[in-house]
């Protein structure tokens, strides 16, 4: 039986040394040191990160010091697909095989810099990017961003969001790079084991990760990683990935295609101050997107 389990999970130990420090910035509860910590234990120190503006911008510190333990260039919202295509060719071309990663919140990727993330895709640039999602512009305020959900109270949609997300992970697909993937806090080794699969394939690499923020969600900070759980078991985050077009679901998801095994996404709502505003019809309006979505699925299991 043991030869069948992969050896990072017979150690029983997703991180094996600190590679990025305790006692950052971060807010409590947020799972982006976390995040940075499980990406940084699988590509290693020949590593270069690109940052732009968001709450990791303060969580890598400033000149008295970051819990970075590999290079970080910060760059402006719109940029960091731009920059790390830049980065990436210059060390190609110097024959530096350290990989370059973009490390991005969902406005820089959704929305502020779609463009340039779209143009880096469609060049098939030879980067990882990594989208942690916390469902807005939580660094400035809580403002909504495209991919908030419907339904969430934000300072910007005082009443809940009226449009649904938008569909990243799904856009970046039909840009036919070599890989994509989504994953959450809640499921590191899934996580990681993506990560693992992303650094040893070249050109660019997108992966979407879920990442609970408990002031911007309004919940309790000790509740990241259940309220991350659920929305993977309610189906509100389905965890796959594609590699060169072949579409296949991961971990729990695996066995979501069946509806009965969802939990309803009112177990997920619940758990979020945010989502306090919506009516029963917004929940099941909720709860259709969702059914709609895995129905989607579906269809690219099929292919």
């Amino acid at each position: 039986m043991s030869e069948l389990v992969p050896e990072y999970i017979r150690r029983k130990k997703v991180i094996s040394q600190q590679h990025f420090f305790r006692g950052n910035a971060a807010c409590p509860g947020c799972p982006i040191p976390k995040e940075l910590e499980l990406l940084l234990e699988v590509m290693g120190k020949k590593t270069v990160l690109v940052v732009p503006a968001s709450c990791s911008t303060v969580i890598m510190g400033d000149i008295h010091g970051s819990p970075s333990q590999v290079p970080v260039i910060h760059s402006a919202f719109a940029a960091s697909a731009a920059i790390a295509s830049g980065i990436s060719r210059q060390l190609r071309m110097r024959g530096d095989d350290a990989k370059v990663v973009v490390w991005a919140g969902d406005g820089a990727t959704g929305d502020i810099g779609f463009a340039t993330v779209s143009g880096a895709a469609e060049r098939n640039e030879d980067i990882i990017y990594v989208c942690y999602d916390n469902e807005a512009f939580m660094n400035t305020g809580i403002q909504r961003s495209s991919l908030t959900p419907f339904g969430a109270w934000t300072t910007t949609t005082p009443t809940g969001k009226r449009e649904f997300k938008k569909p990243v992970p799904f856009i970046m697909i039909e840009h036919k790079i070599p890989y994509v993937a989504t994953a959450s806090i809640a499921y590191p080794f899934d996580y990681q084991a993506k990560l693992r699969k992303a650094k040893d394939i070249q050109g660019f690499r997108y992966i979407h990760l879920l990442s609970p923020c408990p002031p911007g969600w309004r919940f309790d900070s000790s509740l990241t990683i259940e309220v991350a759980k659920v929305a993977v078991e309610t189906g509100v985050w389905p965890l796959f990935e594609v590699v060169n077009g072949e579409f296949s679901l991961t971990g729990l998801s695996k066995t979501l295609l069946d509806k009965s095994k969802r939990k309803p996404v009112e177990e997920y709502l619940k758990l979020q101050g945010r989502f306090d505003k919506m009516t029963k019809d917004d929940v099941r309006a909720f709860q259709e997107a969702v059914d709609s979505m895995w129905e989607y699925i579906k269809q690219l299991v099929k292919k």
